[in-house]
């Protein structure tokens, strides 16, 4: 079984950059396993490489566009 280490981080929404605190697990090498938003109002964001958030007011179309213009497109078999 992999060790898995939680911590908390503060992160800003992919949209608009407001803030919400996050739980995130991580494996014992750091790399992203999961996370779960703990501030009202945000919502995870479906990513495979890192933590992210956005409002809820924000459309699908709004999110997709913030990650595809900060990290560029994204695969669905990216790990």
């Amino acid at each position: 079984m992999t060790e898995k280490y939680t911590k908390g981080e503060t992160h800003g929404c992919i949209v608009c950059g407001k803030l919400y605190q996050l739980y995130v697990v991580t494996d014992k090498s750091g790399k992203f396993l999961d996370a779960k938003v703990m501030s009202a109002g945000g919502n995870l964001v479906s990513y495979a490489a890192r933590p992210l958030v956005a409002c809820e007011k924000h459309s699908n179309a709004e999110i997709e566009s913030a990650v595809a213009r900060v990290y560029g497109g994204q695969n669905e078999n990216d790990d």
